[in-house]
């Protein structure tokens, strides 16, 4: 199999990378995140129309109706389910529900309400709270595997990998005005898993050539590598993404946010581990010597 030369693109993807990142972080600055009602707090109705001669625009003029504040209707699942999100509007007043199913009941007499569910100030105050801390905690547990397993070097270079992946994938969804809720906190959860482990595999296989190929530079060895892991790191990633996008089209609206971040983690993620992971490494001038100090340390 012929070699691809990877590490002549390093500096190009680099650069790449800067503005991604840049991009991203200015993008969640100023714009910000669209919070959902996990985390803004809010009501959420999922409703079924027993004909399917409505449509979006028809249902979110009935319930405007009412004045709700932020209101969403989505179309999932099939032309008859809808799910309606509205933000903080008299949740603690049990009766404001009740008067508002009577009045959606006016102008669908079909309707059937299969599910209501309200998360209070507090409650999703907490709930993103727990989020940030469960992304925070993971970073840091990976980071301590790393070094563990690896030289510091390394370790530097997965957990940049990773804050490179985290940082584009909500710059993305901040972008696109997607809605974070708590499935995108179990999504990027899942991309830091997965894409430590596919830099994992490369790290592996830089470690041991190190031992075996002492008089070779970092920058062919990385690439050597690269190529001797890719048919593994081509499979999982092409495996991953074809359920994935069978979730993303397949799954309905519900699903649609989580596949949607998965699928943006396994692209990022595997390019990274590459093109960022790696040049760290090349940059820090890894070679045989460190392996070899790092193996004595612990005898």
């Amino acid at each position: 199999m012929n070699t691809i030369q990877f590490n002549r693109f390093y500096k190009h993807f680099g650069f790449f990378s800067v503005i991604l990142i840049v991009t991203s972080l200015s993008f969640l600055f100023f714009k910000g995140l669209n919070y959902g009602v996990d985390f803004k707090g809010g009501t959420l109705i999922e409703i079924r129309l027993e004909t399917s001669d409505h449509s979006v625009s028809k249902v979110r003029d009935v319930f405007n109706k009412s004045n709700l504040s932020n209101l969403t209707v989505k179309n999932f699942g099939n032309d008859k389910d809808y799910i309606i999100k509205f933000e903080k509007q008299n949740l603690n007043n049990p009766e404001f529900i009740n008067n508002l199913k009577v009045e959606v009941s006016k102008s669908f007499p079909d309707i059937n309400f299969r599910r209501v569910e309200n998360v209070g100030p507090k409650v999703s105050s907490e709930l993103l709270k727990s989020g940030m801390i469960a992304i925070s905690l993971s970073l840091a547990a990976m980071l301590f595997y790393i070094w563990i397993r690896f030289e510091w070097q390394f370790s530097l270079g997965a957990i940049v990998a990773l804050f490179h992946d985290v940082i584009i994938t909500l710059g993305i969804f901040s972008f696109l005005s997607l809605e974070i809720n708590l499935s995108i906190v179990a999504a990027v959860l899942t991309i830091v898993g997965y894409s430590m482990n596919d830099t994992v595999v490369i790290f592996d296989r830089v470690r041991d050539n190190l031992r075996k190929y002492i008089e070779l530079n970092i920058n062919d060895l990385t690439n050597q590598s690269i190529n001797e892991t890719l048919s593994r790191t081509i499979l999982t990633s092409v495996t991953t993404l074809l359920a994935l996008l069978s979730i993303f089209f397949l799954g309905g609206e519900i699903l649609r946010g989580f596949s949607f971040a998965m699928i943006m983690g396994v692209i990022i993620g595997t390019y990274s581990s590459i093109y960022i992971a790696n040049p760290i490494l090349i940059k820090l001038n890894v070679n045989h010597f460190t392996i070899v100090k790092k193996e004595e340390d612990k005898n």
